[in-house]
């Protein structure tokens, strides 16, 4: 029971002290913009191109889409930052030389981000009700509430792998931008999947939000838990194993570096 105390300890000292430590954004009217913002404009953005070409029915598909897909900044970028910051700020070899368990001090670097990301998806769907009438009158909302929750975690698993990548490069930041806008696409955020070729239909199966984009589609239509549960369970499926393969890279990252008799990286 010590050992599973020390390992909770451990977990939240370094959740609430990576967040804050290693993840920037201390400053105010930056992190409002985050939430707030730029919710409302992508939105804004891709449900006015989206209903221009497709006809002003389908504006809530766009605005599910695009709310869930605001995860994928806090769950991306956000971890990539915490991720990366011990690199930045010259932590990581005291990170490296401490005893304490990987598996915690690595997957405690995304939970807050989750949970930010999760509020941040929130606040666009409020936007969607506003401001563009999105409908949540059929809607389980608990149900909806677990979707957008396993729908960050997922994207949260992704920056992970991606926030190990930080250590060995100094151009992370353009994989990042790259495989955010990749996901715009690839989600079914902003196409109907049914509707692209089978390589698109293919590579969307195995990235995170394009299920819990779907089972939220599904729920706003009237769906029950039960019904969108395949797509839930893809959806963890997905983001527990790009979280692992980042693991496992910090590990084996880790391991190199001290083989070759360093701490520092590239």
């Amino acid at each position: 029971m010590t050992s599973i105390r020390k390992n909770i300890y451990l977990f939240w000292q370094g959740t609430l002290l990576s967040y804050i430590a290693m993840f920037h954004w201390l400053r105010p009217a930056t992190y409002m913009a985050s939430k707030i913002v730029m919710p409302l404009a992508q939105m804004f953005f891709f449900v006015f191109l989206g209903t221009y070409a497709t006809g002003a029915e389908n504006a809530q598909f766009y605005v599910i889409g695009n709310a869930l897909q605001i995860a994928a900044v806090s769950g991306i970028y956000g971890v990539t930052m915490s991720i990366g910051g011990d690199r930045n700020n010259g932590t990581l070899p005291y990170l490296f030389g401490t005893p304490a368990n990987r598996l915690m001090l690595f997957f405690g670097r995304a939970f807050m981000h989750m949970l930010d990301g999760a509020m941040g998806v929130a606040i666009a769907f409020a936007w969607g009700i506003v401001l563009m009438g999105l409908d949540l009158s059929h809607t389980n909302l608990g149900g909806l509430a677990l979707t957008i929750l396993i729908t960050t975690l997922s994207t949260c698993g992704l920056g992970l792998l991606m926030g190990c990548l930080s250590l060995i490069t100094v151009n992370v930041m353009f994989v990042n931008n790259f495989v955010y806008f990749l996901l715009l696409i690839f989600s079914g955020a902003n196409l109907d999947l049914n509707a692209v070729p089978s390589w698109v239909r293919a590579t969307s199966t195995v990235l995170p939000l394009t299920n819990g984009i779907a089972a939220a589609r599904d729920l706003v239509a009237g769906a029950s838990l039960t019904e969108i549960a395949p797509h839930l369970g893809w959806e963890l499926a997905i983001g527990l194993t790009y979280g692992l393969l980042g693991y496992f890279l910090f590990y084996w990252f880790e391991t190199a570096a001290r083989r070759g008799g360093t701490l520092e990286t590239v």
